[in-house]
């Protein structure tokens, strides 16, 4: 869940259905340019409305200027993901007539082909779906860690953590990517497996072209790759996939099949389960067939919280997205109006907000089957509020202080979906780093996670991500390793559907995803200039405001750093939205990075 290389989004806008086909469904009411869009009744309603407030401005010469980025919009039906060609699947579903959940499960597969940086069958994820009759569901597909994992296994004979638990089969916990698609395609779809799963085995079968975004992926991780089997896939003669080849993936294309035609169990009962037993034994790893064939999808209860009237729904643990970002939220909302976007006086309770929110994050929040979880305590607005009251504006507090008085998880993509009838899917999946572990099944076709360096391989220590986390994340077998994955979707005070947002990127992934939602709802900035602003990034330890070169005014710096806050330049997440305007369904990607980014629409 590192931040990657990503791109400026690809548009593409197709023409809107038919009047009488939308009215004959009596879902949603199509309209003219400047008119609204309702998504989730049959009667015509406003957009939503984002009480108006003085523009923000952004820092003089900052990259991403004010109302340059441009949404992509669609009236009726959109997709946003970090690869074109994997929209463009989803898409024909929903032109099939399929639901968001078909589409997104399609979209899914897809990027199992063709973003194989993050897009996986051998990682896993989590999606927050939406029904426009009000149904909400949480669905959790993250890996968990095999039968033989034990506490200490990445540390050394001297105690010391290796980098095992980072790069090679060793690191890898058990997949669920396919279990959990299929488990909301079951639920919540209308369509077939085999129908969904049409395009991403025509992609495979059939190949696509390499673009220059997907060789330089493979390019600047070919020294992971060429240790092991995906070198003769990946980097023909040793060389990275030439721009303008023709990328076939046969093993993956037969894996896909065998899903299509037997379901997802056969993945996990099936020869593709032989196929990755037998090379986890022989690379050193430790899944066998029967970790794969007692894997389960876990559905669970949302995490539901407001903030200033608009409702969230968001995932809960063994996520940490959801509670972190409701803490973090219920901690700012007693403030009121907050000061103006980009100040130091707004920067600076927003990352006093973030630290706290953190430190419980990093201590109590753990797989819910292996952990008491206080996620209705941490949740509360009276919690909120009591951390609120710790916050001095204009004096920084340091992490250790914040953690005796409170004592009383790159590469992940996301992707969002929102159909004709006002259904709404929000997607976090991953494999951890680019191209997970670098293992790869030959048999099956796809690289493997590296996901348990998420658990707290040696607590009290920092991760790849810098995160110390305490003993409730520590390894053991069954469990769940906890993620900062954020899929959330916002609805307005009138409950009609408002965003569907979510990001990659580590922890940065729950800063930028509740900066997408600060920025829309308390700065009132549009979706893409809510996707352009500077963002900045806190997360308790190490004690660190993390900012964006050119994000912060030098006199800003100076303040906070007067302040008492430590200041870093660093990246940021690299979050997909979708945002229900006056003017139709608006998509955007966030313009930060270099992939083949794609909002698609009609």
């Amino acid at each position: 869940m590192q931040p990657t290389r990503s791109s400026i989004s690809s548009v593409v806008r197709v023409e809107p259905r038919a009047l009488a086909a939308a009215l004959l469904l009596s879902l949603v009411t199509l309209a003219g340019c400047g008119r609204g869009v309702t998504l989730t009744s049959a009667a015509p309603s406003e957009a939503p409305a984002i009480p108006a407030r003085e523009a923000a401005s952004f820092p003089d010469g900052w990259r991403f200027p004010a109302g340059q980025l441009q949404a992509a919009v669609a009236p009726s039906a959109m997709i946003t993901s970090d690869n074109g060609i994997a929209s463009e699947a989803g898409l024909e579903i929903l032109r099939r007539g399929g639901n968001a959940v078909d589409a997104a499960v399609a979209t899914g597969f897809a990027l199992a082909v063709t973003y194989p940086e993050a897009g996986n069958l051998g990682g896993g994820g989590y999606m927050v779906i939406r029904m426009a009759d009000g149904r909400a569901a949480a669905l959790d597909y993250r890996e968990i860690a095999p039968m033989a994992a034990t506490r200490d296994m990445y540390l050394d004979a001297s105690g010391k953590l290796t980098d095992r638990s980072v790069v090679g089969h060793l690191a890898s916990g058990v997949p669920g990517a396919v279990a959990g698609m299929a488990a909301a395609l079951e639920k919540y779809g209308t369509m077939r497996l085999d129908e969904v799963l049409a395009p991403a085995i025509r992609l495979a079968e059939e190949g696509f072209l390499v673009d220059s975004v997907l060789h330089r992926s493979i390019r600047a991780d070919s020294a992971l790759i060429a240790k092991f089997a995906g070198a003769s896939l990946f980097l023909p003669g040793g060389r990275p996939l030439a721009v303008g080849s023709r990328l076939v993936q046969p093993a993956l294309a037969r894996t896909l099949r065998l899903i299509a035609s037997e379901g997802s169990q056969a993945f996990y009962t099936g020869w593709p389960a032989d196929s990755l037993a037998a090379e986890m034994k022989r690379g050193g790893g430790i899944i066998t067939r029967e970790d794969m064939a007692r894997y389960k999808a876990e559905w669970r209860d949302p995490v539901r919280t407001t903030y200033r009237g608009y409702s969230l729904i968001s995932m809960p643990p063994s996520s940490s997205g959801g509670v972190t970002i409701a803490e973090t939220l219920n901690i700012l909302e007693p403030f009121g109006d907050l000061p103006r976007f980009g100040t130091a006086q707004y920067t600076m309770l927003l990352a006093a907000a973030y630290q706290r929110a953190f430190v419980d994050r990093n201590e109590k929040l753990a797989d819910p089957a292996f952990a008491q979880v206080p996620t209705a305590e941490l949740t509360s607005k009276a919690y909120g509020a009591r951390l609120q009251k710790t916050i001095t504006p204009g004096r920084w507090t340091p992490t250790p202080e914040i953690a005796r008085t409170m004592r009383e998880g790159m590469e992940t993509t996301n992707y969002n979906v929102v159909d004709s009838r006002g259904n709404a899917v929000a997607t976090t999946t991953t494999i951890n780093s680019l191209y997970g572990s670098g293992a790869y099944i030959p048999g099956v076709g796809i690289f493997m996670n590296n996901e348990m360096d998420d658990f707290a391989a040696q607590p009290g220590q920092p991760n790849q991500f810098g995160l110390v986390q305490g003993e409730a994340n520590a390894v053991q077998p069954g469990k769940r390793m906890l993620s900062a994955m954020s899929p959330t979707i916002v609805l307005d005070p009138a409950d009609q559907l408002l965003l569907v947002v979510g990001s990659r990127g580590g922890p940065r992934i729950i800063t930028s995803t509740s900066q997408i939602i600060l920025n829309v709802i308390a700065n009132r900035m549009t979706l893409a200039d809510a996707f352009s602003a500077p963002r900045i990034h806190h997360q308790a330890l190490p004690d660190v405001l993390i900012h964006e070169r050119g994000g912060l005014p030098a006199d800003v710096s100076a303040a906070l750093q007067a302040m008492g806050l430590s200041l870093q330049v660093g990246s940021d997440g690299l979050p997909n939205g979708i945002m229900r305007t006056a003017s139709g369904l608006h998509g955007v990607t966030d313009p930060r990075g270099n992939s083949s980014r794609g909002a698609r629409g009609f």
